[in-house]
């Protein structure tokens, strides 16, 4: 990737502010990056996924923010989100769309020479977006992802990979995405140990659902072709197995972007949570139950809990 500009950047921490680190180079890119072109840069790497290697001998997480500015909504591929996560038909953004415009920075960010895990492989475990203005169809945007806080996890390490959406001459952030991910493998002395899950993120799912998802086989791909998100656990039952599962699975963020449209007035700015529990295997009929902001989705049959989260005004 060339570099338009290479300059540090800072954030002051506020809620309209960046909160870019310290330190960290800006990287600017002409165009939002393919995620075809990125899948197929992933699926070429042999990284390994012992993260201990790694981060020791590539000193740690790129100290960049990659940037794309004028980045559009597209009306079709807005319509289709919208019909396929039961959202309003407007020219409003929902905030899983967001997600889609700019998550192949982020994957632009993962598939650095300079990031030291393997891409294929890594786990999806949280989400949280704060969404904190309106934006609509006539929106442009300005976006820029970065990874950061690698941290111990009991079953390897974490990172996170942080987006921001910014509008207007101030360079306002108004939409903000912290994707967690983990990394399986021994991770390097020092590093700082994660958290365990917030209570009432893990146990028994609501007796009663609200509400019954029957996902038939082909909802991996009917989201890939909306977000662009191919990765092959998704989309090929050969791809699924690859990676320990029998068939595909549904995208975490189709499963989060159905629950947060299912919560009830959530207003112009709110903070939108979602925890993954147990991958959701195509075909599968999954309950789902929200009550006052607070979410869940579960396995009909088995039980176990696909999906935790919330939804609060800010």
């Amino acid at each position: 990737m060339r570099a338009a500009a290479d300059r540090p950047v800072t954030g002051d921490g506020g809620r309209a502010a960046s909160r870019r680190p310290a330190g960290y180079r800006e990287e600017v890119l002409p165009t939002m990056p393919s995620l075809g072109r990125l899948y197929a840069q992933a699926v070429g790497r042999t990284r390994t996924l012992v993260m201990a290697r790694n981060l020791a001998a590539r000193g740690g997480l790129p100290p960049v923010v990659l940037r794309v500015d004028d980045v559009r909504p597209d009306v079709a591929t807005l319509a289709e989100y919208q019909h396929l996560l039961d959202e309003p038909g407007t020219d409003r953004l929902p905030a899983g769309y967001v997600h889609v415009l700019a998550f192949p920075l982020a994957m632009a960010v993962m598939v650095r020479e300079d990031f030291p895990l393997q891409v294929l492989g890594l786990v999806h475990l949280a989400n949280t977006v704060e969404q904190l203005a309106p934006l609509d169809l006539g929106t442009r945007l300005t976006v820029r992802a970065w990874a950061q806080d690698a941290r111990e996890h009991r079953k390897g390490a974490q990172v996170d990979l942080v987006v921001e959406a910014s509008t207007g001459p101030a360079d306002t952030v108004v939409w903000r995405g912290v994707s967690t991910y983990l990394a399986t493998g021994r991770v390097p002395a020092g590093l700082p140990l994660a958290p365990a899950l917030p209570e009432g993120e893990r146990g028994a799912p609501p007796a009663v659902p609200t509400a019954l998802w029957r996902l038939g086989p082909d909802v991996g791909r009917r989201y890939a072709e909306v977000s662009g998100d191919r990765n092959p656990i998704h989309v090929s039952r050969l791809g699924a197995r690859l990676f320990g599962f029998p068939r595909p699975i549904a995208h975490g963020m189709y499963t989060a972007a159905r629950a947060l449209a299912a919560v009830p007035g959530r207003g112009d700015r709110f903070e939108w949570t979602a925890t993954f529990g147990k991958p959701v295997l195509l075909p599968a009929t999954v309950a789902f139950a929200a009550q006052g902001g607070t979410y869940s989705a579960w396995g009909l049959r088995s039980g176990k809990i696909h999906l935790t989260g919330a939804v609060r005004p800010l």
